[in-house]
């Protein structure tokens, strides 16, 4: 698409809707996208072939701790999205994290799992769910740990996050509580939004 052409259509979005709605950036990119395709359609002047060898060495070693919580706090960040994750990233920093390294160091020392294949799962559950994270046996597949965190609505006080994790020793029935952290008043977003 033309440059000006696209320049203007921005413009005269912005201009009509007082610039309460901007452009989707997905609709230009897919316009990019189609041009993109037309380019590569036409063949390349100057081709080379190159050929890459990975020495790849695979190691069944125990996952480390570090690994562990590394990936806990990733998996975190990814459930708090775009829109909860600035708002509470001190707090939770600060309060929530530091609990969840020590619930996963005591985890860890209890029943031999240091000696286990541990792995956290990949994505955590979006929406209104609970799940941030699950620790798990990579042998066996079935959790050692499970860390939750749940939205409370509070009357006069308003919306809370409450953290919290369950272990397999109980069937993963009592609430090790982590701590909380206050929103606002305002309903909060989904997760991973």
């Amino acid at each position: 698409m033309k440059k000006w052409l696209q320049k203007t259509l921005i413009a005269a979005v912005a201009f009509l809707t007082l610039g309460v709605i901007s452009p989707s950036h997905e609709f230009w990119t897919t316009l990019h996208g189609k041009d993109d395709a037309k380019q590569a359609d036409q063949p390349s002047i100057a081709k080379s072939d190159y050929t890459l060898d990975f020495a790849e060495t695979v190691q069944e070693e125990t996952t480390s701790q570090e690994d562990l919580v590394s990936a806990a706090k990733e998996m975190s960040y990814m459930k708090f999205g775009t829109k909860i994750g600035p708002v509470i990233e001190t707090q939770f920093d600060e309060v929530i994290f530091p609990k969840i390294e020590e619930a996963i160091g005591m985890t860890l020392t209890d029943a031999d799992l240091h000696k286990r294949r541990l792995a956290i799962t990949e994505r955590p559950a979006g929406g209104y769910a609970e799940k941030i994270f699950h620790v798990y046996d990579k042998e066996t597949r079935k959790d050692v740990i499970r860390f939750h965190v749940r939205t409370e609505k509070r009357p006069q006080d308003g919306y809370f996050f409450n953290f919290h994790y369950h272990v397999a020793e109980d069937d993963y029935v009592k609430h090790y509580a982590l701590g909380e952290i206050y929103w606002s008043k305002n309903t909060p977003p989904k997760w991973l939004s």
